[in-house]
Order: C-alpha cells, then sequence, then structure tokens
C-alpha cells in the first residue's frame, strides 16, 4: 500500500490520544480521527476526576500506598472475577508508570495540599480535570507532528489483507474521504451514547435513561466491527448507572449532575411511595446500587427527600432544590399524592438508617432523579496484546482497540472509582506501542 498512514486512530479521547503519543514516539507516522465536533474533543475524559494507580510509596501526588495486589483483589471484588486475567494484569502493571508517563506528555498533577480534593491514596487528580488533562495531550500530539481531525466520522473499515486497512470516513463536508493504513486502533468508546441503540437493547424504559457522557459514543464502530466478525464480550443489557438530576441535560452532564447526598434522605417514586436499593448503605459507591433501582421506577424517575438536617449536610448539588415548608406541600410541587407521601415519611421515621435520621424538621427538600448511564459493559474481545479478536478465535495483526470499546474484557459488571481512565490510558498507551511494533516489522 503506497502514500499511506502507519497508524490510524479512529476516536479522540483518553484512550485515543495515549494510542496516538505512544505510537508517534515510537517513530511512527499518526492520524487520529475523532468523530466528535472540537469543542467536545476528549470523549468522556473531559469529565473526569481521577483515575486509579499502583504505587508503592507515597508521592507527591498521592499519599501511602497502593498495592497491586489490592488493586487486584478489589477488582474480583467488584466484577466476581470474571475479568480477563492477562489483560487485568497489563492494567494494573500499567498503571504503576501512568503518573509519571502523563506528566511526560504535559499533564499537570494536582498535589492533595492543593485545593479541596477529598483524601484517597487509591487515585491521582489531575489539575484542572479532564478536560485540562485532554487539552494538554491535544498540545503534546500537535507537537509531536501527529495529524488530528474532529467532526470525521469512520464509517467503514476494509480490510486489504496483508497490506492494511482502507479507513471510509464522512466528515462535515459532503462526501465521503478514504484513508490508506498500516494498522488502525479503535479508540471509539462504548455503546450508549445513542438513544435508538438504548431503545434497541433497553425497550421504552430506553427513553427515560440520561446518558452522562458525549452523544458521540454511540457504539457505531462496535457494531460495525462485530458485523465484520469480531468477537463481542459482556452483556449490552448491562450497564454502570447512577443516581443523577433528572433536571440536567441528557447527554453530556458528566459527573456534576450526579446526586451524591441520597445517604442522608428517603427516596420515593413517583407516586411518593418510599423505595429501597438492596446494598447501597452510605458507601462512597452507593449511588451506582440507585441508577438500576430508579430505571425500574415508573418513567424512569424517582425523588430524593430530604429535610433541613440532611439538606446541610448534603454537599452542593448542580441544580438547586425542590423546597416547601411541609411534606404535603412538598408532594405538591413534586406531583405526588400528600397522603402516600406523608405515609412513606412516617415509616421512614419510624426506622431510619443510621446515616439519614429522621426526616422531621422544614424546611423539607427534594431533588428529582433519574438513572445516567456511566458506560455499558458490552464491547469487543481482544487478546493480550490489545489485536482485536474474531468470533472464531482468530486474533488479526493490524488492528487493535483500547479504551471503552474494549473495557468488558476487564469489566464484565461493577466498577471501581478512577478506573475508567486508568484502563482507557494504559490501554491506549499500550495498542500505540504494539502498534508501532507491527508497521516495524
Amino acid at each position: 500500500m503506497s502514500s499511506c498512514w502507519d497508524v490510524v486512530v479512529v476516536g479522540g479521547g483518553i484512550a485515543g490520544l495515549c494510542a496516538a503519543l505512544a505510537a508517534r514516539r515510537s517513530g511512527v507516522s499518526v492520524r487520529l480521527l475523532d468523530n466528535g465536533p472540537f469543542a467536545m474533543r476528549g470523549g468522556n475524559a473531559r469529565h473526569a476526576r481521577n483515575f486509579r494507580v499502583v504505587h508503592g510509596e507515597p508521592t507527591p501526588y498521592v499519599p501511602d500506598s497502593y498495592q497491586a495486589s489490592e488493586f487486584r483483589a478489589e477488582l474480583d471484588s467488584v466484577t466476581g472475577g470474571t475479568a480477563d486475567h492477562p489483560s487485568t494484569e497489563r492494567m494494573i502493571a500499567g498503571s504503576e508508570t501512568l503518573v509519571s508517563w502523563l506528566i511526560e506528555h504535559g499533564v499537570a498533577m494536582q498535589p492533595p495540599s492543593l485545593g479541596v480534593v477529598p483524601y484517597s491514596r487509591r487515585t491521582v487528580f489531575p489539575l484542572g480535570g479532564g478536560k485540562a488533562m485532554v487539552n494538554a495531550l491535544y498540545r503534546q500530539a500537535a507537537a509531536l507532528g501527529i495529524a488530528t481531525s474532529s467532526d470525521s466520522e469512520v464509517r467503514a473499515l476494509r480490510d486489504v489483507a496483508c497490506d492494511g486497512w482502507i479507513v471510509e470516513v464522512a466528515g462535515s463536508a459532503p462526501g465521503k474521504s478514504v484513508i490508506e493504513a498500516r494498522t488502525v486502533i479503535v479508540c471509539a468508546g462504548g455503546p450508549g451514547g445513542d438513544a435508538a441503540w438504548l431503545r434497541a437493547h433497553h425497550g421504552e424504559a430506553g427513553d427515560g435513561l440520561m446518558v452522562r457522557g458525549t452523544p458521540h459514543a454511540d457504539g457505531r464502530m462496535l457494531d460495525h466491527l462485530i458485523g465484520l466478525g469480531a468477537g463481542a464480550v459482556g452483556d449490552p443489557t448491562v450497564c454502570h448507572m447512577v443516581a443523577v438530576d433528572a433536571r440536567g441535560p441528557r447527554f453530556d452532564g458528566g459527573i456534576v449532575t450526579r446526586i451524591t447526598a441520597i445517604p442522608f434522605g428517603m427516596v420515593v417514586d413517583p407516586a411518593g411511595a418510599r423505595i429501597d436499593a438492596v446494598g447501597a448503605g452510605q458507601e462512597p459507591t452507593h449511588y451506582a446500587r440507585w441508577g438500576p433501582r430508579i430505571a425500574a421506577c415508573t418513567d424512569q424517575t424517582a425523588h430524593l427527600i430530604l429535610d433541613a438536617d440532611g439538606l446541610q449536610r448534603a454537599a452542593p448539588q448542580a441544580f438547586a432544590p425542590i423546597v416547601a415548608e411541609s411534606i404535603a406541600s412538598l408532594a405538591v410541587a413534586l406531583g405526588c399524592d400528600p397522603a402516600t407521601l406523608e405515609a412513606a415519611v412516617a415509616s421512614f421515621n419510624a426506622a431510619p438508617p443510621a446515616s439519614a435520621g429522621r426526616l422531621v424538621r422544614a424546611p423539607f427538600a427534594a431533588y428529582p432523579m433519574r438513572a445516567g448511564i456511566t458506560f455499558v459493559h458490552h464491547g469487543v474481545a481482544v487478546d493480550d496484546r490489545l489485536r482485536v479478536v474474531w468470533a472464531d478465535g482468530r486474533s488479526r495483526d493490524g488492528l487493535y482497540a483500547a479504551g471503552m470499546i474494549m473495557a468488558a474484557n476487564v469489566l464484565r459488571r461493577g466498577y471501581l472509582a478512577g478506573l475508567g481512565i486508568t484502563l482507557s490510558a494504559v490501554f491506549g498507551r499500550l495498542a500505540g506501542e504494539e502498534a508501532a511494533r507491527h508497521v516495524a516489522r
């Protein structure tokens, strides 16, 4: 194949950026194609707060230590031991050098003493958040001569045997263009950002689900790879969902619309009847237990009810609460039956959770909630070199996948805080290195 790119990366989020940078640093030519607009470049990494890393001792950016054995045990606990072992081990090992690698590529980290961040010996916080991290990596990509294109949706990959791939791209201009590539790394994100896809896999309930990230992670490249014969892993009907404010945008609300005050109050369905989420408690991940429970409610809607004490204990939210001087008047404001909500509060007050206390002090407040999808536990199968694995078990040299499009190899279920960025960045970096080695052969 003449006049072609050594590596074409499909997707401009954290996985795609790390893949492109790693490949370029290995001496090959790289082009990155992102289907989103320039203003939304970076995918869901724009919303990131922190990422999980192994470290044997305190560093300027994370206190104490967090061992590989702890990472492995916690991941096994949330996934039920379903993670692919070789992929998991590569991710855990790669996390140990991730901070230094990102710093080398222009990303600043936040010292624990700077600003207001929670104590964490498991995670590091990029200074300025995910958007600053993404912008730094794009600046580094430009400095290294990586060609990047926004509004460039890859519609198809055509295998040309040992010579590489034809990449068909539909951009903002009429028609489509064709790009030749020796290798392709697909980092286009997982499915779930497309309303039709949600409806197809979740029925009418899919219309009531909110998507916390970009609408451009629409699953089309995943479906295309599976259509070409790639193997699939995970379950398209299983999602990581959390409680979010129902008044937020349907797409791209990010972390700021998440409702974190549930341990301080009571949750009711749209009619005002009390509901619970088994095992939610007041653990840091309680909100993930509530996502599926809210999705099961009528119209995929619920309300968090707080009294003045609970509201004072709750962290500030993106939207102001709905406030009333009595439970009955709060019910009217929410469209609930006052008698039903008053009975729910009386039942709750008879045996309140220790974290909440009784709902007795006015004013009373409510947050309307929906389930917000973070990601779907479904993706394309890869081997330990990040090559896409076909349904018949073969691996195709020259075609790689990294990031959330292959995350189900590690995360068939469950989640750990800060894992999304770690998984995407580590596997993106490894895929870029693997692709460059393939080109050099």
